[in-house]
């Protein structure tokens, strides 16, 4: 186990279009106030496939001196060559990295036999205790349950980020696995529903918005406190769906840049939120009465 509970998958800023390294310690030091149970840097939600090697380098070793243990920290070291994806990992643990968020390979499609032999490739190379991530929508490949159990097996696979939407395989994940093999939330508005199916946290997008909030609702929901969680939950219903209304990372930077958290925008292919969608996502923050004091620390 790396983490039970509120992982924030961390925005990456910029200014100028290069990473904002000031701001980056900011978010850090925000989340950290916020009491999460740990950070992930350079996930989806950190644009890492925008990132050069030389940059994901750099903002490796900037987090992880920031954290400085006060958090477990994991990376997001995933992408669609194998080898590639052992080197940043490794140089991960080398700078002191908890663990690794390692999505599925995108574009090339493999079967679920290549799937496996990626990861269990991978951990025969790195000694470091890794989260699987399935998001199809974005991947174009499921990991299915079957896999996932397979996959489980080995010491070093300790959890999956579940994004594929699909609850009855998420269910069949959680009940074929070992009690101490985590299965997190991929997608924040099914956090409560996953959680209920035996989950063990959330690696959530929101939380950079919210941390405090979300992690209220967390620890709430592990003392027992299910209705108190559900109404706190049900404040982030639109907001959880709004921030997804473009593709992740597009929206919750928005939403940080209108409350006057300054991440600066997206690099391409990625572009601004549209002013339709950005309109929307601004009434939402008014009426949940989002404003730069929410993030005081």
């Amino acid at each position: 186990m790396i983490f039970k509970g509120l992982g924030v998958a961390l925005v990456t800023p910029f200014i100028n279009n290069e990473v904002n390294y000031e701001m980056l310690k900011d978010l850090i030091e925000m989340q950290i106030a916020a009491n999460v149970d740990s950070i992930i840097i350079l996930g989806t939600t950190g644009e890492n496939v925008t990132l050069s090697l030389d940059e994901k380098h750099k903002v490796i070793d900037f987090s992880i001196d920031c954290i400085n243990g006060r958090v477990p920290v994991i990376i997001g070291t995933g992408g669609p060559n194998t080898l590639e994806v052992i080197e940043i990992s490794n140089y991960a643990k080398t700078k002191g990295a908890n663990g690794l968020l390692i999505v599925t390979p995108y574009y090339n499609k493999p079967t679920q036999a290549g799937l496996y032999q990626h990861y269990l490739e991978i951990t025969k190379n790195v000694d470091l205790p890794i989260i699987l991530y399935n998001v199809p929508s974005r991947t174009g490949v499921n990991l299915n349950s079957e896999t996932v159990i397979e996959l489980a097996k080995i010491e070093n696979i300790v959890g999956i980020k579940e994004a594929s939407g699909d609850l009855l395989q998420i269910i069949k994940i959680i009940n074929d696995t070992d009690k101490n093999f985590y299965v997190y939330s991929g997608n924040d508005d099914q956090t409560l529903d996953i959680l209920k199916l035996g989950g063990m946290g959330v690696i959530s997008v929101t939380a950079n918005l919210v941390p405090r909030m979300f992690k209220t609702i967390i620890d709430l929901y592990f003392s027992n406190e299910l209705e108190k969680a559900e109404k706190e939950f049900s404040l982030l219903r639109n907001l959880n769906q709004i921030l997804f209304i473009e593709p992740n990372p597009v929206p919750i930077k928005a939403a940080l840049n209108l409350i006057g958290i300054d991440v600066g925008g997206v690099r391409l292919p990625l572009v601004e939120l549209s002013n339709k969608n950005k309109n929307v996502l601004k009434l939402c923050l008014d009426e949940l009465g989002l404003e730069m004091k929410t993030w005081e620390f």
